[in-house]
């Protein structure tokens, strides 16, 4: 049976139905979108929207098959994080 989805442009979810279909409440998602932790977004017309294979994207990147497996990255929590300092490591020039 032909995929009735197949040729149509991917289909995008406001922050609720992107919550809900991470499982997590619309409030953690404007988070992520603040402290740049969380999926790829758009901004159409003024509103927030979300491809699917962003979220999914974002979702297998926290993906692992025992407590022992590095991964293959992390999903950071929806809070602040430390600034990179451009010369870690190094003495200023």
């Amino acid at each position: 049976m032909p995929d009735p989805m197949a040729g149509l442009p991917p289909r995008f979810l406001r922050t609720p139905e992107a919550a809900r279909y991470l499982g997590l409440s619309g409030r953690t998602l404007e988070k992520h979108r603040t402290y740049g932790t969380g999926p790829t977004y758009r901004k159409i017309g003024g509103r927030v929207v979300y491809a699917l294979d962003d979220l999914k994207a974002w979702a297998d990147r926290g993906a692992k098959t025992s407590t022992s497996d590095p991964g293959n990255g992390t999903v950071l929590p929806a809070k602040k994080q430390p600034a990179l300092r451009p010369y870690a490591g190094q003495e200023r020039r």
